[in-house]
């Protein structure tokens, strides 16, 4: 079959080998940011007269046909034109005739790609921006309904301190937020067209870069016609900032396996999220929350692999940016569904505050409290470190906890310890009197959702 490339050649590869070069099979993905991306361009040939303004109406006409059969799924790709563009150039000629072939005037596929990358991000970022938001917002109304629901907060997966469930969960909500602000910031660099660059060096035709982009919804246009179709930059901050926010699912996915087992029983997840066992009929695993767990490793993993393919690369286009495209895809399709199930898990999940209320009497979390009444009372902080933990060690021998404790025996580990103690010891108190700013104290918790709540 001959090649749109095929002047220069006298054979043609062998079926196998055209079929290992071919990215069809993945980028069709981009069908309708390359139809419209051809059709900016071709308005913009029809309007500096490159092209009769005609044959630039016929041919747009022919692409809107195009993008009809697309959107139907009646458009058939084959491996032999290689790509999208080469594909969808073919099937427009069919459509209208020879005057097709006139599309690609003063442009290059190597533009035509990276315009086509550009406005798919561009529609996706804003997509999972989005998706983020309805995540943040799901965990501001699981934390509504939880700031005086009194947690045991871990270090090393040890009891440390007690804190509000509310805070606990709103810890994500931060970290979601900066991740929107970087992806926000990212469509700076997203929003800027490659088109008109043609191969590496311009375009001898009198083309109009600016109008294509405002045609695009483009804000800026590139200045180095090398660097535009040679930036993979755009790529890898997206799939750098997708890889954090795979890493904070995947630390609150951790969290909810954990606090959904029997050891923990702090919630349970909605049936819709969990799945059984062939063969154990009692079994409720948090699969959902495995599964994005175990996806972060592909996320990472794309991105280790773009920046891998980038840095050999000498300018401008190479072939090896043909395996810029499969990573981004599986990223963008990876954090969507990630975040939507998260968005459901928390909305639905049912939080066992008795088990939870349990818990934080059934530790040492409270010790600390102890040190700072001691500190109170002008006991430099490092003794009363040391009188509290030969109290613990001494509750642990006798298999009982501080609010176990009577007063004489505190007393007798520290002769300024009083009856108010028993106040300070209780959890909720513990919890309360936090109230230093983006503390756990139950005022400064409803004042962080306060704040959530605004920028939502």
């Amino acid at each position: 079959m001959k090649k749109a490339w095929g002047g220069r050649f006298s054979k043609s590869p062998e079926q196998w080998i055209e079929e290992f070069g071919a990215s069809i099979s993945f980028d069709k993905e981009l069908v309708f940011e390359d139809i419209e991306g051809s059709i900016a361009h071709v308005k913009m040939l029809g309007k500096t007269n490159i092209i009769p303004l005609v044959e630039s109406e016929k041919i747009a006409d022919g692409l809107e046909k195009l993008k009809a059969k697309a959107e139907d799924g009646k458009l058939e790709y084959s491996a032999s034109e290689e790509d999208i563009h080469l594909n969808l150039e073919k099937m427009l000629i069919k459509e209208i005739g020879a005057v097709g072939g006139k599309l690609h005037t003063g442009r290059s596929r190597n533009d035509q790609v990276a315009t086509d990358m550009h406005l798919y991000l561009k529609k996706q970022v804003e997509i999972i921006i989005a998706h983020i938001n309805e995540l943040q917002t799901a965990l501001v109304d699981q934390a509504n309904k939880n700031v005086e629901t009194v947690f045991p907060g871990y270090t090393h997966l040890q009891r440390a301190q007690p804190v509000s469930f509310a805070h606990h969960l709103l810890a994500y909500f931060w970290m979601l937020e900066r991740d929107k602000e970087r992806f926000t910031e990212s469509l700076k660099r997203i929003d800027i067209s490659p088109l008109g660059a043609s191969a590496l060096a311009g375009t001898t035709f009198p083309i109009d870069r600016h109008y294509a982009a405002e045609l695009l919804g483009f804000s800026s246009v590139y200045e180095n016609s090398m660097d535009a179709v040679s930036d993979r930059d755009f790529i890898v901050e997206f799939l750098s900032n997708a890889a954090l926010t795979i890493t904070h699912l995947s630390r609150l996915a951790e969290e909810f396996i954990l606090w959904s087992s029997k050891e923990f029983n702090y919630i349970e997840l909605d049936d819709t999220y969990a799945t059984g066992s062939s063969i154990m009929p009692q079994k409720k695993n948090p699969d959902m929350a495995e599964l994005i767990r175990g996806k972060s490793g592909r996320v990472i993993g794309n991105l280790m692999s773009m920046l891998t393919v980038l840095k050999g690369l000498p300018l401008t286009y190479n072939k090896d940016m043909q395996e810029d495209k499969e990573g981004m895809f599986d990223t963008v399709h990876t954090i969507i569904g990630s975040l939507k199930i998260f968005t459901g898990m928390i909305a639905t999940m049912s939080v066992k505050t008795d088990s939870m209320e349990s818990a934080v009497h059934q530790d040492f979390s409270n010790a600390t409290e102890l040190a700072d009444y001691l500190a109170a009372k002008g006991i430099p902080f490092r003794e009363a470190h040391e009188i509290v933990g030969k109290l613990v060690l001494s509750c642990i021998n006798k298999n009982c906890y501080l609010l176990d404790l009577r007063l004489p025996e505190l007393k007798e580990a520290c002769a300024e310890i009083e009856e108010d103690v028993f106040t300070i010891l209780s959890p909720v108190e513990a919890v309360k009197r936090r109230n230093s700013y983006g503390g756990t104290g139950f005022e400064q918790v409803k004042k962080q959702l306060d704040k959530a709540q605004q920028l939502l």
